[in-house]
């Protein structure tokens, strides 16, 4: 097999991050507190449109500590998407809730709210609204179905960073939203992540619990069991020199995004992800979906392109399909065909800052050629 040498991912750095890491060091602060630290969290409640934000040190520690912050406790029900990354069910199982999957909608393929309604129980206490590989969820109709039953909503908005639905940005549009900052992710400091919410209350319980749950009027008294969840004043630094060229790198990916529909959209047996009119999508990772009638099937274009040092990655596997949730699934007879079916059939091609058009030209070839043969 020929080595890669066009990853599906990889971290833009190529601005003042070596320039603010090294500040951070040779300041000293590169624990849990610094002016890197300070700088990112109110930048990015800026750009959240939200009152607070708060770092931690991944996204699964995003979801686990919102999930804490809300009170969610053991017997509660949390009613998730199947696709998705597994850290949104995970996080659930951490504070002993149970998450409760629902399908997708084929126009946007995030959390369909037409299945909420039909997953509520009298255990129910919250919902993840995961923004999929960059496109928002429907969040007017989701809050709506959450405020007639006394739900909260958590946004999972790990691969949506600065994506807008109805000219709002993503993160203010729940009670709380979650971030990650992983080294895939379009904004990255490696492994990182954080909490928005305007919720005031709220944000000080996730400063106490991040903090190993001391008291923030007096130093060394534990009033709660807290967690260590804390982001370091060295990885902010990244994040801030990430986020001080949004635009350079949004602009970038928009512009790989624009190269790959130009060339898979006439391609027959290929088809791209759908958007939504009213939001504007994160360009994280490109997916693209192949049908049954195309010649090959996903794994084999996957293989096609590996055999050329071309990376891909798959959709996820459907969450409810999985050991950890299978059990619990199958006693509610889970029905969920829009995800089994596109899980079965997507693939994220390469994206990345720096990949090139004839990069980008030889995957797609490879892709015409892999669907096209009889």
């Amino acid at each position: 097999m020929q080595e890669i040498r066009i990853p599906v991912s990889k971290p833009d750095l190529n601005g003042r991050e070596l320039e603010y890491v090294s500040d951070a060091i040779n300041s000293t602060w590169i624990s849990s507190t610094g002016k890197y630290l300070s700088c990112f969290e109110r930048d990015f409640a800026s750009l959240c449109s939200t009152g607070h934000a708060m770092a931690v040190c991944n996204g699964t520690v995003a979801l686990h500590l919102a999930m804490l912050a809300l009170d969610i406790r053991p017997g509660d029900e949390i009613i998730v998407p199947s696709m998705t990354y597994i850290a949104t069910a995970n996080a659930c199982r951490y504070v002993g809730a149970e998450p409760v999957f629902v399908d997708v909608d084929p126009e946007n393929w995030c959390i369909a709210p037409e299945k909420i309604e039909a997953a509520i129980t009298t255990r129910t206490r919250g919902i993840v609204a995961v923004h999929l590989y960059g496109h928002p969820a429907d969040m007017d109709t989701i809050n709506e179905i959450a405020a007639v039953n006394g739900l909260t909503v958590i946004e999972d908005a790990a691969e949506a960073h600065l994506a807008t639905y109805k000219g709002r940005p993503v993160g203010g549009l729940g009670r709380l939203a979650t971030f990650s900052f992983y080294g895939n992710k379009t904004f990255t400091c490696g492994e990182g992540g954080a909490i928005s919410t305007s919720d005031d209350q709220l944000a000080q319980r996730i400063r106490t619990l991040r903090g190993q749950g001391m008291d923030p009027k007096r130093r060394y008294y534990f009033p709660v069991t807290g967690y260590n969840f804390r982001l370091t004043n060295v990885a902010a630094a990244l994040l801030c020199a990430q986020l001080e060229r949004r635009d350079e790198i949004l602009g970038k990916r928009k512009q790989i995004f624009s190269w790959y529909e130009e060339r898979l959209r006439p391609i027959e047996g290929i088809e791209l992800q759908p958007s939504s009119n009213d939001v504007t999508v994160t360009p994280w990772l490109f997916c693209m979906t192949v049908r049954d009638d195309a010649a090959s099937s996903r794994d084999e274009i996957a293989n096609c392109l590996r055999q050329e040092g071309i990376d891909t990655r798959p959709f996820f596997i459907p969450l409810h399909t999985l050991p950890p949730f299978r059990e619990e699934s199958a006693k509610r007879n889970d029905d969920l065909p829009v995800t089994n079916d596109l899980c079965r059939r997507g693939l994220n091609l390469p994206t990345y800052s720096d990949i090139t058009e004839s990069d980008i030209d030889q995957i797609c070839e490879i892709v015409r050629d892999c669907v096209s043969r009889r």
